[in-house]
């Protein structure tokens, strides 16, 4: 029996049409050599403005645009999508994420962000399988056909280093396969997340103890005093960019598929906590969050986000106040 059919009694009526996605042709042979599962290499993240300083938000000292003007340089389409109708962006809890996300003062700052790396996988792994796997007549949500590359939207789309190490658009059911291998053998390599309990260590708390000093020879990295190799967190931050891709095509590619089966307020609790978890540690530059920065908005307006904490910095609130107006017009006509 597949996944529909067991989740059949939990269906609900699909969702107003959304925007439909760009007819891109599927990769073939001419877009470059398919990409190698082994020794799998990232492509380079190239260092760009965010969208707020591309529009001179951060640099003008006069009146910056409006929020009609900030939402129209987002390039939505005409039919917004789903997730931005403020009715469908709830989640299944009530309070604040960032609790979950904060260091507690007595834990050592690399042990704290693998064990933000491993939930949060653990949490997307679920949706990656609901929409990768294959049900029993072989066939997937998530297919070259449907997702012919791995997108966000008409505006944003990843590429993969192939065995030559050239970028390359593939589809994203194979980009899901590659990020599966690639976080999970990062997770299981002992040296990177060391598994040894006797080599943990704590954070020193400076209303008990004299925090220790770095080392005078300045050698000195997040997660060394619990084992953790100089390039951790540099390991950490690409798996939380791919990561975030993961879920910025969930959200513009399936999000109706979620919402179909009940689940989409347990995506918008997973990747609301996911963006908390990525600003408050730094995991994510503002540049990485473009995709998804419509309903960054929305959240901050809505107080998914609360005030303070770095994901509601990131957001602009106005565009985030607007689209819950134009939800509210729309529910009332």
């Amino acid at each position: 029996m597949g996944l529909l059919d067991r989740l059949g009694s939990n269906l609900k009526p699909r969702a107003p049409s959304t925007s439909p996605l760009p007819e891109d042709p599927p990769v073939s042979a001419s877009n470059g050599p398919s990409p190698s599962l082994h020794g799998v290499r990232l492509p380079p993240i190239p260092k760009l403005p965010s969208l707020a300083e591309a529009l001179g938000m951060e640099q003008s000292g006069g009146p910056g645009p409006s929020a009609e003007e900030v939402l129209a340089s987002y390039h939505l389409p005409p039919v917004k999508p789903l997730w931005l109708n403020a009715n469908y962006a709830k989640h299944i809890v009530k309070g604040n994420f960032l609790t979950l996300s904060a260091k507690p003062k007595t834990v050592e700052m690399g042990e704290w962000v693998a064990h933000q790396v491993v939930d949060h996988w653990r949490m997307l792994i679920t949706f990656i399988r609901l929409v990768h796997d294959k049900e029993d007549d072989g066939t997937s949500i998530c297919n070259p056909r449907k997702c012919p590359k791995m997108s966000a939207g008409a505006n944003h789309s990843f590429t993969w280093l192939n065995s030559r190490l050239q970028p390359v658009e593939i589809p994203a059911y194979e980009y899901f396969s590659l990020v599966q291998r690639y976080i999970s053998g990062k997770i299981d390599d002992a040296t990177i997340f060391p598994t040894d309990p006797a080599g943990v260590s704590y954070a020193d708390n400076p209303a008990f103890c004299t925090p220790v000093p770095a080392e005078a020879s300045g050698q000195d990295w997040i997660g060394k005093r619990s084992g953790f190799p100089p390039n951790f967190f540099e390991i950490c931050q690409t798996i939380f960019r791919q990561m975030f891709r993961v879920y910025a095509h969930l959200y513009w590619s399936h999000f109706e598929d979620l919402y179909t089966l009940d689940l989409e307020k347990s995506a918008n609790s997973c990747f609301s906590h996911f963006i908390l978890t990525a600003t408050t540690l730094n995991l994510l530059k503002k540049s990485d969050l473009e995709p998804m920065q419509p309903l960054i908005d929305l959240w901050a307006a809505l107080g998914t986000f609360p005030q303070g904490s770095r994901a509601y910095e990131t957001a602009n609130i106005e565009v985030g106040q607007l689209l819950v107006q134009k939800a509210e017009q729309l529910a009332s006509n």
